[in-house]
């Protein structure tokens, strides 16, 4: 097992923390409203952090991420009614998925992961930002073994890209299952949730294997993640997406810009 080195903690200024937070809070805010929230919080991290490796960094982000999705999937549970037949093989493969995928990143290098990350998380922006309204129910004639089948694929693609980059997971979730299963956009919802908590728990079970996570930053970013995420839940009532929006793009803009300067001017 490995573990992140203790001079690197010990040498992080604490304003560095309180960004992290900060970035933490706008994820869970946003995320709770218009989805995307890891668009904030991964390339802020990486820009905050810029000498670790991005194991570490992506590992470290999977505690809050799994805080604020576990906080909305639990308010689900409470409304929707799951199939759960369904939904548990979908979750032990998702699982599965995720571990390997989040593995895999263990063993590349920052020079590769840095400038493809970018490039991901722009093409998930403009997905963010460029989708339209969806989730009226689409009436799919699958037999059952025909829905296993899609479902388990579901699950081995985009728990295995959760496992190694991650950001827009839970939008391709919701995707999925309204366009591929044919779910009504409450119960794609809920059953996003449920599996993204799988794919974020698989991620954890590795990072913490190879002893990547900073539970230094991890912990403080998790509770953040989480009241960002009620104050965001309590704001979308009043305001609307569409303020949130603006806000959105102005926020992954500028952060995409920087973490661009770094990539390929540092």
């Amino acid at each position: 097992m490995q573990f992140v080195p203790l001079f690197i903690l010990r040498n992080m200024e604490n304003y560095i923390i309180i960004l992290l937070c900060i970035a933490a809070f706008l994820a869970g805010f946003v995320d709770a409203i218009v989805g995307g929230g890891g668009l904030i919080q991964t390339p802020v991290a990486m820009i905050l952090l810029p000498n670790l490796a991005v194991a570490s960094v992506i590992g470290s982000l999977k505690i809050p991420s799994f805080s604020g999705t576990a906080l909305a999937a639990q308010q689900y549970l409470k409304k929707v009614k799951m199939n759960w037949k369904l939904l548990s093989i979908m979750v032990v493969v998702a699982f599965a998925s995720a571990f390997l995928g989040s593995n895999l990143l263990t063993k590349v290098h920052n020079d590769f992961m840095k400038p493809l990350l970018l490039v991901v998380l722009t093409l998930i922006a403009i997905y963010t930002f460029a989708k339209k309204d969806f989730g009226n129910h689409q009436a799919k004639e699958h037999t059952p073994k025909r829905q296993l089948l899609l479902a388990v694929i579901m699950s081995i693609c985009i728990g295995f890209y959760d496992g190694f980059i991650g950001p827009g997971t839970g939008s391709f979730l919701v995707l999925a299952f309204v366009t591929v299963l044919g779910f009504d956009f409450l119960h794609a919802s809920a059953n996003a949730k449920m599996v993204n908590l799988a794919t974020n728990f698989g991620s954890i079970c590795l990072f913490v294997l190879k002893g990547k996570i900073i539970w230094a930053i991890a912990i403080p970013m998790a509770v953040c993640n989480a009241v960002g995420g009620w104050v965001g839940a309590k704001l979308a009532i009043k305001k609307g997406n569409g303020f949130i929006r603006i806000f959105f793009l102005i926020v992954v803009i500028g952060t995409l810009i920087r973490f661009g300067y770094d990539v390929f001017f540092k």
